[in-house]
């Protein structure tokens, strides 16, 4: 599939075409009712915290209800699925995170487009995985577990949340820049407790889920997945200073149907980046590892562009099929 990757910016950039006095009024009667907030996720994954802390902020600041509405399955596809049949009118939302940029070539057979039909609105935050290794592998750097696997070929397991998964991406792409090769075992559920056991050598995990066996000692850290150092944990190194040019983390943002008003696009992505530039806002998104990642809707609209870009390629070279 080739991906339309200017149909993000063209679809972001729609507001300026609307003159500006028909744009602040549409956007005055806007919220009027509830909005539903859609997240792909089930209720208290890292997805849904974050959707709640904006919906519940979105709420205080425009006087009306932002109703989460979890409809998990598929990576988040059935939930922009919902949202692309709604009516484009403002008052259905997506909760954006990176897997819907990855299952945009990790499905084939979706009965929508994500680059066309979803309009970007604002980006909330990003996060970076980590790399974490069994204690007993010797390895306690990067380098070292580089130069291990190489001398060991066959023998790193590599657990993952399941194919296609930011954990089997993260991990894949690793492998293209460093030359290593690891056997990719994907989980349905919980992979810790093997990795501890050590039936599993390596994983690339989210930061927050991951920090609390790091720090009882379980499990050691090599790199986090991001070209530099994490402000929620500086001690550990960054991936880009042993592989200059890795980045790989998750973000997430809010979307909107296709031909959603421009005025309503402009209103609420000014709202969200209002409500992610408070203090307290911040503080929480850094409880969870989290940057706070600000911009206009263009700006949104090409990060979702690149990463598309870019996972597109490593599943394609990967050979990745969806379980």
């Amino acid at each position: 599939m080739k991906l339309p990757r200017r149909q993000f910016l063209h679809l972001a950039a729609g507001a300026a075409a609307l003159p500006t006095l028909s744009r602040i009024a549409y956007a005055l009667n806007y919220p009027s009712r509830p909005v539903r907030f859609v997240v792909g996720f089930p209720a208290g994954a890292a997805t849904d915290i974050v959707a709640r802390l904006i919906a519940q902020s979105l709420a205080e600041r425009l006087g009306q209800q932002f109703i989460v509405d979890n409809r998990p399955g598929a990576g988040s596809n059935l939930a922009a699925e919902v949202v692309v049949r709604a009516d484009p009118d403002g008052y259905t939302l997506l909760q954006v995170a990176s897997p819907n940029a990855i299952n945009a070539t990790l499905y084939d057979n979706l009965s929508f487009n994500f680059v066309r039909d979803i309009v970007p609105v604002a980006g909330i935050m990003r996060y970076p995985y980590v790399m974490t290794v069994n204690p007993s592998l010797p390895a306690r750097t990067v380098a070292e577990f580089i130069a291990y696997a190489k001398a060991h070929p066959g023998k790193i397991n590599m657990a993952s949340a399941g194919n296609g998964t930011a954990p089997h991406v993260f991990g894949e792409l690793f492998m293209m820049m460093t030359g290593v090769t690891m056997l990719h075992v994907p989980y349905r559920g919980d992979y810790f407790s093997d990795l501890m056991g050590g039936q599993v050598q390596v994983v690339f995990s989210p930061l927050p889920s991951t920090i609390g066996f790091i720090k009882a000692g379980t499990l050691r850290p090599l790199a986090v997945t991001t070209a530099t150092r994490s402000d929620a944990a500086p001690d550990i190194p960054a991936m880009g200073e042993s592989v200059p040019g890795y980045e790989a983390s998750s973000w997430q943002g809010v979307g909107a149907p296709r031909n959603t008003p421009a005025a309503i696009i402009d209103a609420l992505n000014r709202e969200i980046n209002a409500v992610t530039a408070d203090p307290k806002m911040k503080a929480r998104l850094a409880d969870l590892g989290g940057t706070v990642l600000s911009g206009s809707s263009a700006d949104f609209g090409k990060l979702i562009a690149d990463e598309t870009d870019k996972w597109a390629k490593v599943i394609k070279s990967a050979g990745i099929k969806p379980d």
